[in-house]
């Protein structure tokens, strides 16, 4: 069966892998002691601060923390809405 799903680009996504995303994101988030509620204090602020000077869709924006090699990070993806 895995054979149509190649032929076919089926692919799903096993829920044991989003589980294992999940558990990451929950991980790192504790590991450096960052709460959900300071991560949304910090993506009001990273709004506030970017809609000053420029549009941007405030509904797309995402904060996450992510684990690299020898720092964590903290990575937001800032949609800009473009002017017609």
């Amino acid at each position: 069966m895995k054979l149509f799903g190649v032929l076919f680009g089926r692919t799903k996504t096993k829920s044991s892998q989003v589980a294992k995303e999940r558990l990451k994101l929950v991980l790192v988030h504790d590991r450096i002691k960052v709460s959900p509620e300071l991560l949304d204090t910090l993506k009001g602020e990273l709004i506030g601060a970017i809609s000053k000077h420029i549009d941007i869709d405030q509904a797309g924006l995402e904060v996450t923390i992510t684990r690299g090699d020898k720092v964590d990070k903290l990575v937001a993806n800032i949609p800009i809405r473009r002017s017609r």
